[in-house]
């Protein structure tokens, strides 16, 4: 294995060096490795997606298939390392590790590491802009005519706070720390106050107010998707209509024509938590065996990462009156295949604060915890994550002062040192869900003479894997998955027809064998073979008449075999 190409997990990779490695990677294994383009992006950059399976062992297509995808959003650069510390963990593993060989032999990996290249792009440039998804201009084109628009400054490359004295301002230094801001009291003057702004230029500027403009690209990527899709006013980001933005397009086009996808993981930063379905609604509208399985995959989640697996609806919402949809509901909501979002990272955690809850603590939270986070960036990060107040003459302010914390390299994305680490958490998890999605096998075939050139043909299979072959209930409920198919193709001469069953039969939807109850449930499962299926015809045909036999499942893959009527 030493041809593999040397990936540097410390370092985010902009999108030529990215596309080189990727190549690198293709032609390092071209065996287990194709790289091809599932679409263009907004500027016209390629958006490269990996597919991982031993072709020996098969079409990609043929085989349960499992999804992951990293990058929607701009600033979010360590969800591409992830994907690509996956990649080269299995590339690595195989025929090595028996897991990964397995895997590789028997399953498909669809990975695409960075769906949001323009965004990525902006994030990585030398005087860097911080975006939420998109570059395109939305919902208006024109550039601001007055206000603040963020961006770099000095020239230094980041992105960070301005500290600017104003008596009413809101912030004040920490007695005894003053490179640390903290709110002012309810009712405290008298003492020396100022504004925080983020690093930005003003046009127009009176000289009194600032108003600090919104991205003039203000699409989000993940609110783009078409399961609970609402207009901007409800909604912010969503764009002009589902699926309207050619990033997300390419996504849904490419899942929703490869039904053999049944499980699907997206990485985003921060916080640290696995978040699983539903968005839209309560846990108690969710299908109970839907759950359940939810449930259990997650806690091997927490097992495999040490994250947290929390619901979206209960525990994340950005807004206690707000609903927060996107890919995972699309991809569960309206395909019933599973899906988790991953939160990677979370700097609170690192610095030592326990007990938090995600999306409030940002809201609010004891300075305690701002004196942990300090601490941690003198001693972990060389002082980098909170950044030294540093005197600027600002073309429209005056004298400012810039600095204050790091939020694309410590807080959006882990420093250096640690993106490694984080990416780390993950391959098992990922592997274990695909090992478990459902997979078609071959039992036997069966010929019986009949006499009088008539024949009864058997094909009996099984899903081997530990899920359902419809993966889940909701997929059964929105009709995106059939029964088993069985097809049997007769010799083109003539020389042989069918007395009874057809070319093509629907069998029954095949269970799998992870457990429905445990061993003292007080009614026992009834359907114990429930996990295997018989197509069978009846023929006219010579002896020696060779035929081809097929079954095919939409999410357990298919398999074909031929026999000879003797």
């Amino acid at each position: 294995m030493t041809n593999l190409p040397h990936p540097q997990f410390d370092q985010f990779y902009r999108y030529e060096p990215l596309t080189d490695l990727l190549r690198d990677y293709a032609a390092a294994r071209p065996g287990l490795v194709q790289m091809q383009s599932i679409g263009k992006s907004y500027e016209g950059r390629e958006i490269w997606m990996l597919v991982l399976t031993n072709q020996a062992t098969g079409a990609d297509v043929d085989k349960p298939a499992f999804w992951v995808d990293g990058n929607i959003h701009a600033a979010e650069l360590t969800a591409s390392t992830t994907c690509l510390y996956y990649l080269h963990q299995l590339m690595q593993g195989y025929g090595v590790d028996p897991q990964i060989t397995y895997l590789l032999d028997s399953r498909t990996i669809y990975m695409v590491p960075r769906l949001n290249p323009d965004g990525a792009e902006l994030a990585l440039a030398d005087r860097p802009r911080h975006i939420r998804s998109s570059t395109k201009p939305y919902p208006y084109d024109e550039e601001p005519v007055d206000g603040l628009t963020v961006e770099d400054v000095d020239g230094d490359g980041r992105i960070l706070s301005m500290r600017v004295p104003d008596p009413h301002g809101t912030y004040k230094k920490y007695p005894g720390e003053p490179r640390l801001m903290v709110a002012r009291e309810p009712g405290e003057f008298g003492g020396d106050y100022y504004r925080l702004l983020p690093e930005g230029f003003i046009k127009n500027h009176d000289g009194i107010t600032v108003r600090i403009n919104k991205d003039r690209e203000g699409l989000d990527l993940n609110r783009n998707f078409p399961s609970d899709w609402r207009q901007e006013y409800q909604q912010v980001g969503a764009g002009a209509f589902p699926t309207s933005e050619p990033e997300v397009r390419a996504m849904v086009e490419f899942i929703v024509a490869h039904k053999n996808i049944g499980a699907a993981i997206s990485y985003h930063t921060h916080s640290g938590v696995i978040l699983r379905p539903m968005g839209g609604h309560s846990d108690d509208d969710m299908i109970p065996e839907d759950l359940w399985a939810y449930k259990r995959f997650s806690a091997l989640g927490e097992k495999h990462s040490g994250y947290p697996a929390i619901s979206i609806w209960h525990d994340f919402k950005y807004h206690p009156k707000e609903v927060i949809t996107g890919t995972q509901d699309w991809v569960y909501e309206h395909l019933g295949a599973l899906f988790w979002v991953v939160e990677l990272w979370a700097p609170n955690k690192e610095a030592g604060i326990e007990g938090y809850k995600w999306v409030d603590w940002y809201r609010d939270h004891p300075v305690e915890d701002d004196l942990k986070l300090l601490k941690w960036s003198d001693e972990q990060c060389d002082g980098q994550a909170h950044v030294e107040w540093t005197p600027f003459m600002h073309p429209q302010l005056g004298a400012v002062e810039i600095g204050g914390w790091d939020k694309l390299n410590y807080w959006r994305n882990p420093p250096p040192n640690l993106r490694e680490r984080e990416a780390a958490r993950f391959p098992g998890w990922m592997t274990q869900i695909a090992l478990s999605l459902p997979k078609l096998e071959l039992l036997r075939t069966e010929v019986e003479a009949l006499g009088d050139d008539s024949w009864r043909v058997r094909l009996a299979v099984a899903n081997s894997g530990y899920l359902p072959a419809y993966v889940t209930k909701r997929a059964l409920e929105r009709k995106v998955v059939r029964g088993v198919i069985f097809e049997i193709d007769l010799p083109a001469d003539g020389s042989a027809s069918l007395i009874s069953g057809k070319p093509r039969m629907e069998g029954p939807q095949l269970e799998g064998h992870g457990p429905k109850s445990s061993q003292l449930a007080f009614l026992p499962n009834r359907e114990v073979t429930a996990d295997r299926a018989v197509g069978e015809w009846v023929i006219k045909a010579p002896k020696g008449t060779k035929l081809s036999l097929k079954a095919s499942a939409d999410r357990a893959g298919t398999v074909r075999t031929e026999l000879l009527l003797e």
